[in-house]
């Protein structure tokens, strides 16, 4: 059986230690094992990256940028082999799995861009022969701790800013799914990034607690669920080190009687199940605005999820493959039996699908469930499963105030043709990723992706221009030579 190691100072690291079952859970087989490093090897991935750090800061941007260059070309070039492992270990169907990486890409290309977003600025004569210029220096060694639902677009939304800033990086991917990331990280080699520039470790909460608690860390940037994110921030802050840790999301659709039903059910079909709705920007909850528009939609819905597809990742002909593990596949039902033991209608029952020949498979159908109420389980967590909520209510104002109620505020969007009503929900609802008659807001990679509320904790928002305030610090630089043979006296009044 095939081990996953670590990748530190450009060179794959395998061995004896603790490991962990990597499962297909298509199949739901053990088809691999991952080492779980140490104290001990995480701190000389750190080691690595710290040693790297001179030469890689003092090297020209424009060079640094190159090897983004390249490493967007092997991206490229090896898409289907990378989306071949992201189904093997995630499960995501291949084009599910390329939509990923495609905006991962988009990072890559944006950190391409790097000579001209580290230019600083420049004031001449800001007094009498003095000139004043800002510069973004790099902050040293920096860590990301990256979730399984997106193995490689969230590690790709980290790492290439931070190391064209100038940074080293280690990052920390998921335990469950960890090939691709360790792939795309080697084809980084490749494209010409010196060893320990970029350094990978896999494991558990030790290695976490080691990259938060270790001084020569600078920062930290962490994806994942609330509870762990809140954990992360605090840990990270503690230890005097930069942190941005992106939690759970509860997101909202607002359905009102005015929208194109027919697009509005296309729309949430696929943002409710696809990648089986593990997704922080899933829409899992359809607030429908009067009785009719609830009737209507929970009616089309019902009739176009007869022909949603649930299987293996090989079948390019699925929707949606099958939740991440046995574990989770239990967990996602038990939301499902929560609703009904609490007086919600199950429309369409996803529970415990049978897919043919995969019959071991973590498999959740697309689920349905009308007339929830915020008092109910499955509204108020997170369910992170293809299923998705009907909440009815009596007037927009009623559908945003659930919506600002939540604990979540990663992202909303409402579904209309009335652009006065678009125009105020996108100003005074509490979320920070909005859409109109757009399900998945996610910005794009010149923009930066963050929620509000218990979505996000730190002042900066991940990748875009956000990102390259995160991975460098500012300094700013005031410079005078006086004339030769000119004598000045002290000055005691602060000068202006």
């Amino acid at each position: 059986m095939k081990t996953i190691g670590h990748l530190i100072n450009g060179t794959a690291h395998t061995g004896s230690g603790r490991s962990q079952d990597v499962y297909n859970p298509s199949t739901g087989a053990v088809d691999k094992q991952v080492l779980l490093a140490s104290k001990a090897t995480v701190e000389e991935a750190i080691a690595a990256a710290q040693a790297a750090f001179p030469a890689w800061r003092n090297t020209p941007v424009q060079k640094r940028a190159r090897i983004m260059f390249r490493f967007k070309e092997l991206l490229e070039q090896n898409a289907e082999e990378i989306c071949r492992l992201i189904g093997e270990e995630h499960g995501k169907i291949s084009h599910d799995a390329m939509g990923e990486l495609s905006r991962g890409i988009e990072n890559v290309e944006y950190a391409c861009g790097a000579p001209e977003l580290l230019k600083g600025e420049h004031s001449k004569n800001v007094g009498p022969a003095i000139d004043s210029w800002s510069e973004f220096q790099p902050l040293g060694v920096v860590a990301g701790i990256t979730p399984f639902n997106f193995p490689a677009m969230v590690p790709l939304w980290m790492y290439p800013m931070a190391i064209v800033c100038g940074n080293t990086f280690v990052l920390k991917p998921s335990e469950r799914d960890p090939s691709s990331t360790l792939f795309i990280a080697e084809l980084l080699l490749e494209a010409g990034l010196p060893a320990g520039v970029m350094n990978v470790v896999n494991g558990d909460k030790e290695a976490v607690d080691t990259l938060l608690q270790d001084k020569r860390v600078q920062a930290v940037s962490f994806v994942g669920s609330t509870p762990i994110a809140e954990y992360i921030y605090s840990q990270a802050s503690a230890n005097g080190k930069r942190c941005q840790a992106l939690g759970g999301a509860k997101n909202h659709a607002i359905v009102m009687p005015d929208a194109d039903m027919d697009n509005a059910v296309s729309a949430l079909t696929g943002a409710a199940f696809g990648s089986s709705g593990e997704r922080c920007m899933a829409l899992s909850v359809a607030v429908a605005v009067g009785d009719a528009a609830a009737d209507a939609l929970v009616s089309k819905m019902q009739a176009q999820m007869q022909s949603l597809k649930v299987g293996a990742f090989s079948d390019s002909s699925n929707d949606f493959g099958p939740v991440i593990t046995k574990a989770h596949q239990e967990k996602v039902v038990g939301f499902i039996n929560s609703a009904q033991e609490q007086g919600a209608e199950i429309v369409v029952d996803g529970r415990r699908p049978t897919v043919s020949g995969y019959e071991n498979g973590f498999f959740v159908g697309g689920t349905l469930i009308d007339r929830v109420t915020p008092e109910m389980t499955c509204y108020q967590q997170e369910i992170f499963g293809p299923v998705l909520l009907v909440v009815r209510v009596d007037s927009m104002q009623q559908a945003m105030d659930l919506i600002d109620d939540h604990e979540y505020g990663n992202g909303t969007c409402i579904f209309t043709r009335d652009g006065e009503a678009a125009r105020y929900f996108s100003d005074n609802i509490l979320v920070g990723m909005v859409g109109i008659n757009v399900p998945l807001p996610v910005p794009v990679a010149y923009h930066s992706f963050g929620g509000w509320k218990r979505s996000l904790f730190g002042d900066l928002h991940a990748y875009g221009p956000d990102a390259v305030r995160f991975y460098t610090k500012r300094k700013t630089i005031t410079q005078r030579w006086p004339s030769a043979g000119v004598r000045e006296g002290a000055q005691f009044a602060f000068p202006s």
